[in-house]
């Protein structure tokens, strides 16, 4: 952590350079998702430029006076020069770091609030936040302002899942004569049985399984952060997984005969399988196999973690099968269970039930 000297002030970086700097450490230092840094930057890129314009409509209703004082456009004013009791500061002060106090936050909120879900609004705070937390460690504002922001309040709905008789109906619509029939049972049995993330099945290398011994089967997960695990590997998916190699080279470029010499699952042209076209598959057997047009990739993540569950799995194993960095998110599948439970016993116990009239 840097110090700051006293009399130390920043306002010679602007808030774009500090954004990028802050997007290349999510890069190289914290291993961030591509996905990840790109959020963050979508959402800081436009605080910095609601602090443009919100800096513009301000030195548009100064006094002639204050706005003569107003240092050339283009030209950056003094750093540690702050603007004199009742003067608006310029445009480039504003986009300063030093500009970014609670004040200006509370602005950029309140217009975020018209237009975004509350869900939207909280990950913006949470972007802001952490590039201000980042800042204070580094000595270039003396608080987080952003951490006097409230956040609205997020209702996270209970995550979907498939009872296990549609599950299984799911896994079974792919055909078995085809290498993409076969594939695409293979995902379909990874992605239910490993619980893994959509985006962690596409990146899996042919030597990342691990089929020796059969009952002790298990797979190499790269996860968020490029943190490893290892998730053992049902005798289902196993099973599914070995049929899919046998044809595996059938799936190759049509016209070089080319195909990725490390990816477990191909494309038809023999490319690593894109999560797109995954998050299609399943959505297309989740229609044929469960009447679930909506189902997508990461509901038979869900499915996976609350048959876990149901069968009496301890949330900590399930926790660490998942490769979820906090318990709570865990968790949520406990209510998923309750929920479920509930029903079943409305639907099935006699004193549940509700009585006619005598």
């Amino acid at each position: 952590m840097h110090a700051r000297r006293s009399g130390d002030r920043s306002g010679g970086t602007t808030l774009e350079q500090a954004i990028a700097r802050f997007l290349t450490y999510l890069t190289a230092e914290r291993r961030a998702s591509r996905h990840t840094v790109a959020a963050y930057r979508r959402d800081l890129e436009q605080l910095a430029r609601f602090a443009r314009e919100k800096a513009a409509a301000n030195a548009d209703h100064r006094p002639a006076r204050a706005r003569s004082k107003a240092p050339a456009p283009g030209k950056a004013p003094a750093p540690g020069k702050a603007p004199a009791p009742g003067e608006a500061p310029s445009p480039d002060e504003a986009t300063a770091v030093d500009g970014l106090d609670v004040l200006l936050l509370r602005s950029w909120l309140g217009s975020l609030a018209r237009t975004h879900a509350p869900a939207s609004i909280a990950r913006k705070v949470g972007a802001a936040r952490a590039l201000l937390r980042y800042l204070e460690r580094r000595g270039e504002v003396d608080k987080n302002a952003a951490a006097q922001l409230a956040l609205p309040k997020v209702r996270r709905p209970l995550p979907t899942f498939l009872d296990v008789d549609a599950a299984a109906e799911v896994m079974e619509i792919p055909g078995a004569e085809t290498a993409e029939g076969l594939r695409d049972r293979a995902m379909l049995e990874t992605l239910y049985g490993a619980g893994l993330r959509v985006s962690e099945l596409c990146g899996l290398d042919l030597t990342h399984v691990d089929r020796r011994p059969a009952d002790r089967a298990a797979v190499r997960v790269v996860g968020k952060g490029d943190k490893e695990r290892i998730v053992p590997l049902g005798s289902h998916a196993l099973a599914a997984i070995e049929r899919y190699l046998e044809r595996r080279d059938e799936l190759a470029d049509p016209t070089t005969g080319a195909r990725d010499p490390r990816a477990l699952f191909l494309s038809r042209r023999g490319a690593r399988i894109g999560v797109r076209r995954v998050q299609a598959l399943v959505q297309r057997y989740g229609a044929l196999g469960a009447g679930r047009a909506d189902l997508h990739p990461h509901a038979l993540r869900h499915t996976c973690a609350t048959h876990l569950l149901d069968g009496g799995a301890d949330l900590r194993a399930i926790q660490k099968l998942l490769g979820h960095a906090s318990l709570a998110t865990t968790q949520r599948y406990t209510h998923v269970s309750i929920d479920h439970l509930l029903k079943v016993y409305d639907a099935a116990h006699p004193m549940a039930r509700k009585r006619g009239p005598a």
